[in-house]
C-alpha cells in the first residue's frame, strides 16, 4: 500500500527523497520505495522519518480504521 501521507508530509516540508534520506541515514531508493508501499521500514526507521518531517507515526504509518466503532 502506497504511503502517500509519508510523501505529502515530505513535499510539505519542501525535502526532496534525497535529502529526507540524508537526514534519517538510508538511500534515496529506500524512501522511494517506503513511499511506493514496496518496502516495510523498521519502526527506529519510522521514528527517524517522523522526527525529520515533524510527525507522530499515527499521521504517517497507522491505519485508523473508523468502522470499529461503528456498529
Amino acid at each position: 500500500m502506497k504511503n502517500k501521507k509519508m510523501k505529502i508530509a515530505r513535499i510539505e516540508c519542501d525535502l526532496s527523497q534525497e535529502k529526507l534520506a540524508d537526514q534519517v541515514g538510508v538511500t534515496r531508493q529506500t524512501i522511494g520505495m517506503i513511499e511506493a508501499g514496496n518496502y516495510n521500514p523498521t519502526l527506529n526507521l519510522c521514528i527517524a522519518i517522523c522526527k525529520a518531517l515533524n510527525k507522530t507515526l499515527d499521521d504517517l504509518f497507522w491505519e485508523v480504521n473508523h468502522d470499529v466503532h461503528e456498529k
